[in-house]
């Protein structure tokens, strides 16, 4: 019999009175039972990080540091139980579940360093006009107030990591609620946590319906919110509170651009291999996974069949062997909705160059062109394993292309010219562009985040933690300077 795992309240673990049930996308097999708190123990918790919110931001640094090192040594001790964890909560393949394991391992050691220089302090003189003659500024960052994490399931370990680390590092409490479909990694983070000597109230892992989620956005002792998910949840929970301060990363549609320069042999190979992996790496379940390609009338008809060729070489299957490539979605539900999409393309004249087919959960690694601007799936994230490929006329209209979406996230450009590299630094509405590669590359510590309706702020440690305090200047008068 399955035992109950329980939840952790104010850095302690306890049960509520009701309990739901993780299974396992790929099979539908029973992973884990999790107890839901009650109203009463939401409150004590918010109530906890609310009353410890002055004295936790004056921790000393070296205490914040040290529960950080930790989390993230004790990760790597456990990567391969939680990368099995991943994977079965989630259905994402083992060997994805493994890189999202060390992933998280750096951003808790990136926390962890950024926890050790993080508010020294910028003095500026202020002697520069007359009237400031003896005076100095000196400028530190304090927190805004407890945040309010709310994680999604594509990364349930990595994404949560990215809301608790830099919490944790700026000194600030967090409340996380991790997404319903997998809650069991969040709440593995609690159990390393739970082995520091962080203050009791400073971080709860609150496993909640989102049908409760509107009360946490709403309590004003929870200035902060840091949303990952859809740009429709997002933009509601910023129109519900205009007044908070609120992070949101939402969706892409993400475009890899190839170049007429990038047209060799080698050259080829590499974009058509990285790209077949990228659209579908987590199920194409990434907010950058590549959707769109773009590519120069050059090389576009020597590039496409290496494309399908290599979207054809990806093993799919059950997601706990580790050749498996592409694993199933999260539910039924969502295969059903990206096959929908696919049809409705088809329908409306685009070509099926390989996949288009549903398996229950799981759907195949799909190639499609000639799509109609107006479809679904061109317009929409698709957050499936699903790609389009595009011919067009040159740079301008390639990156015109890339422009043509609500959605401006990260946008991979393959070109060998740096000119050129700087020109789609400037032309692309984009929050991030990567040239040489897909959209999908993220390095835990740079900053990350979207433009137009992609979310607004940005994510990445040192970010983060800007995000969750402001700037509070202090003025000292009648020095000799």
């Amino acid at each position: 019999m399955t035992s109950t795992h329980a939840f952790w309240l104010a850095g302690r673990q306890a049960t509520g009175e009701s309990a739901f049930d993780v299974t396992s996308p790929w099979d539908g097999r029973l992973v884990g039972r999790v107890s839901e708190p009650t109203e009463a123990q939401v409150e004590e918790a918010v109530a906890a990080a609310h009353a410890v919110r002055d004295s936790f931001a004056a921790t000393p640094a070296h205490v914040r540091a040290a529960a950080l090192d930790h989390v993230s040594k004790r990760l790597v001790e456990r990567t391969e139980e939680i990368a099995q964890l991943i994977s079965a909560e989630n259905g994402k393949p083992v060997k994805w579940a493994r890189g999202e394991v060390g992933r998280a391992v750096s951003v808790f050691r990136f926390a962890a360093e950024e926890a050790r220089r993080f508010n020294g302090g910028e003095a500026q003189r202020l002697d520069t006009d007359a009237g400031g003659q003896g005076r100095l500024a000196l400028t530190r960052r304090f927190p805004k107030g407890v945040v309010l994490g709310i994680a999604p399931f594509n990364f349930p370990l990595n994404l949560c990591a990215h809301k608790i680390a830099p919490a944790i590092a700026a000194g600030v409490p967090i409340i996380l609620k991790p997404a319903p479909a997998t809650p069991l990694s969040g709440l593995l983070i609690g159990e390393l946590l739970a082995e520091t000597e962080l203050p009791a109230g400073s971080w709860s892992i609150l496993p909640v319906a989102n049908d409760r989620m509107p009360a946490l956005v709403q309590d004003e002792r929870l200035p902060v919110i840091s949303f990952t998910g859809s740009e429709q949840v997002g933009y509601a929970i910023m129109d519900s509170v205009p007044r908070k301060h609120c992070t949101l990363e939402l969706g892409g549609n993400g475009a890899a651009v190839v170049l007429a320069d990038y047209a060799s042999d080698e050259d080829l190979d590499w974009a058509a291999t990285r790209i077949a992996t990228f659209s579908n790496y987590q199920g194409g379940q990434s907010c950058i996974s590549v959707q769109r390609v773009i590519a120069d009338a050059s090389v576009y008809d020597r590039l496409v069949p290496r494309i399908v060729a290599a979207v054809e070489a990806q093993v799919t299957g059950d997601p706990a062997d580790s050749t498996t490539d592409v694993g199933p979605l999260v539910s039924e539900a969502a295969a059903q909705r990206v096959e929908s999409w696919v049809d409705e393309a088809a329908a409306a004249g685009a070509t099926v160059l390989t996949g288009g087919k549903r398996d229950g959960a799981s759907y195949a690694p799909t190639v499609l062109a000639d799509v109609p601007a107006g479809a679904t799936v061109a317009c929409e994230e698709v957050f499936g394993p699903v790609l389009l490929v595009r011919k067009v006329h040159g740079e301008a209209e390639a990156f015109a292309a890339v422009n043509d979406s609500k959605y401006g996230l990260q946008a991979g450009v393959f070109t060998h010219d740096v000119q050129t590299a700087f020109r789609a630094h400037r032309a692309l509405e984009v929050g991030g562009v990567i040239v040489g590669d897909v959209p999908s590359y993220r390095a835990d510590q740079m900053p990350y985040g979207g433009a137009k309706q992609s979310g607004v702020g940005r994510e990445g440690v040192r970010f983060a933690m800007d995000d969750y305090t402001y700037e509070r200047v202090l003025v000292l008068t009648g020095l000799a300077l």
